[in-house]
């Protein structure tokens, strides 16, 4: 088993997600002890954003690395853990609601689309779109 990064980047459907990890200098911590949930929109979640505000995230690390934070929680939330909360703090200490509609769990706007993905450091929840604090 890899760690956060390691998972992120052998899965080969978060090339943009780990782009902007080591791009914000975010890299490290999400490579450290955690552990850590994070809430990983997929390369299709980012290409459905509007290109110019891709491009303005990517330039602005401080930005970036917020937008990153909201996708991540200190501690490991399973999909059952999940689906009995109400919201999931972040690391930029904001809270995301969260709810269950039939069998989708919703983050935010964006739906789970594959849950409990382990890594040595944490586990991973694959996003439909890219959430926006």
């Amino acid at each position: 088993m890899k760690n956060i990064v390691e998972t992120a980047q052998e899965a080969g459907t978060f090339n943009t997600l780990v782009r902007a990890v080591q791009t914000a200098g975010l890299e490290d911590v999400l490579s450290g002890q955690g552990p850590f949930t994070v809430c990983a929109p997929n390369d299709a979640a980012f290409d459905a954003l509007p290109e110019e505000k891709l491009d303005a995230l990517m330039h602005d690390r401080d930005q970036l690395a917020n937008v990153l934070k909201y996708h991540v929680a200190s501690g490991i939330y399973t999909s059952n853990d999940v689906r009995e909360m109400k919201t999931i703090r972040t690391l930029l200490g904001q809270e995301i609601p969260v709810r269950v509609e039939g069998n989708n769990v919703m983050i935010g706007d964006a739906r789970v689309i594959q849950p409990d993905i382990e890594a040595t450091n944490g586990i991973i929840h694959i996003l439909d779109r890219v959430l926006i604090p």
